[in-house]
């Protein structure tokens, strides 16, 4: 099978290096790729905005399975100029990538499905925003109603610094969501759906503030880890049979089926979980978490998905344990990140590439604001800790930042789903 994967992060380094581990592998490539991708995969050039691009590169390259990792081009229609070049796709179509790519369209659906959720109100006029604001709180949930890569949401019990970024939004012609906060801790679940049919992987927690603690703005997610030893035994059939199932039903009775990867962020909250967000595709930094436990191989897995015969694969097979991911981010980031200094110690096991290429003499240097995914994996969330950590301290980037307490909490037995 010729894998072509779409992406430079992480998660594509994720998966071209789960690509690369099975044998009916017999060639694979990364567009546009990164310098930690290149050791496994060959790199081709293409603008990710472009589905038309995509397809033609994929039909030049030969592929047989294309899997398309980040939502832009999802959003875009790239799936399914793929799927009409004739080429397996693993993706959702632009009318079923509007789960991420709309807010209020995923609001519609899960109404229409009776899935639980925060009570959320659109604002697409200023002069209606102030009234708006008054009718939630004290903790604000504002959020960007289209794509914004993980950083359009702001929560906060400061009404003022709610409306300010609710104003950016607006004056940036971006209608608002508002959302009434949700208790609880939070917990992505990552589903294959081959438009009917459902095969949940292993539940993950992310963290999307940018310091320890949970102290400060919003990140693309700063670590991940998998599972969730506080989860109770039935929370992931629970979460399929009463939301994930629901929506995809709805996204096929609406003639806009689902194929591809449905992640489902949720809160797990006194009355039962509810959906934070949906994205349409794998989520980072979980993906290199939950992808470090797969034992099944994922080309055929995601085969089977693309060309519908999920049904028929074999159940998945997981390694015992748990796996940490930790994100190095560059110096700056959220914000304007630095760019261009040299990273040692990034090819090391463990080590997965996000912001990064190589310089003419061959140094890798950063790239981007989050950097490089560092993975641990171990026979308990402690032991995986220790092993990212461990795998942290030996990288070098000038000015780089990390938080120190990815999965500390849950290790330590202290995260709890607050009783009904």
């Amino acid at each position: 099978m010729r894998v072509l994967v779409i992406g430079s992060g992480a998660r594509e380094h994720a998966l071209a290096l789960a690509a690369s581990h099975d044998p009916a592998v017999t060639a694979l490539a990364c567009a546009p790729g990164n310098a930690g991708i290149a050791a496994m995969a060959e790199q081709l050039a293409v603008d990710v905005a472009d589905p038309s691009a995509i397809a033609e590169l994929a039909g030049g390259w030969q592929a047989d399975l294309v899997v398309i990792g980040p939502e832009v081009p999802l959003v875009a229609g790239a799936a399914d100029a793929v799927r009409k070049a004739g080429i397996a796709c693993f993706g959702p179509s632009a009318d079923a990538a509007r789960i991420e790519g709309s807010k209020s369209f995923a609001k519609d659906v899960m109404a229409a499905a009776r899935v639980p959720t925060a009570h959320s109100e659109i604002v697409d006029n200023p002069a209606h925003l102030d009234a708006a604001l008054g009718r939630f709180g004290p903790t604000w949930v504002v959020k960007d109603d289209g794509l914004a890569g993980g950083k359009g949401v702001v929560v906060t019990p400061d009404v003022d610094l709610a409306r300010k970024h609710a104003m950016t939004l607006l004056d940036g012609g971006h209608p608002v969501l508002l959302e009434s906060y949700l208790d609880g801790p939070e917990a992505s679940l990552f589903c294959l759906v081959d438009g009917r049919t459902v095969v949940p992987l292993l539940p993950a927690q992310d963290f999307k503030r940018v310091g320890d603690g949970d102290a400060g703005p919003n990140t693309g997610g700063m670590g991940a880890y998998a599972p969730l030893p506080w989860a109770s035994p039935g929370l992931v059939d629970d979460i399929v049979r009463t939301i994930v199932r629901p929506v995809v039903d709805e996204l096929a009775a609406r003639d806009t089926p689902f194929s591809g990867l449905l992640y489902t962020g949720l809160a797990l909250t006194s009355s039962g979980p509810q959906v934070i967000e949906f994205n349409c595709r794998f989520g980072d930094p979980e993906t290199q978490a939950v992808l470090a436990l797969l034992g099944t191989p994922l080309p055929g897995l995601l085969h089977a998905t693309a060309t519908g015969r999920l049904a028929e694969h074999p159940p998945l097979e997981w390694a015992e344990g748990a796996a940490v991911t930790v994100v190095l981010a560059a110096d700056g980031y959220p914000g304007l990140p630095r760019t261009g200094d040299v990273i040692t110690g990034a090819e090391a096991e463990g080590v997965l590439h996000a912001g990064t290429r190589r310089r003419e003499d061959g140094a890798v240097v950063s790239h981007g604001g989050r950097v490089l995914a560092v993975v641990g994996t171990g026979e308990d969330l402690e032991a995986a800790r220790q092993q990212a950590y461990q795998r942290v301290d030996k990288v070098h980037l000038l000015g780089a930042h990390h938080r120190t307490d990815i999965a500390l909490r849950a290790a330590r037995g202290e995260v709890a789903v607050p009783a009904g």
